[in-house]
């Protein structure tokens, strides 16, 4: 039996080491205190989207439905054709 590990003088296993602390950001007090001020008080606006923002959201909500409802049937054939060819190309 090796009692050596548990000798009084044998080294701890160091996981300081292995773990490191993460690094990041440090935490701006005087900034937090002014941002929490900010909201509390509505002093900060909230972001306005813009029409381009507003019309791209709408279009993106009905595009795919609107697009299929669109296509004839040759048309789902070749975009369908067209993207197998590019799976199989792939491999």
């Amino acid at each position: 039996m090796n009692l050596a590990a548990l000798d009084a003088g044998a080294q701890p296993a160091r996981l300081e080491s292995i773990m490191k602390t993460r690094t990041g950001k440090k935490l701006d007090l005087n900034q937090l205190a002014k941002r929490i001020v900010d909201e509390a008080t509505g002093a900060i606006e909230k972001a306005v989207d813009s029409p381009k923002t507003l019309a791209g959201r709408a279009g993106g909500k009905k595009g795919g439905r609107a697009r299929a409802a669109s296509l004839t049937a040759e048309q789902r054939v070749e975009i369908a054709t067209v993207a197998a060819q590019a799976r199989w190309k792939k491999t």
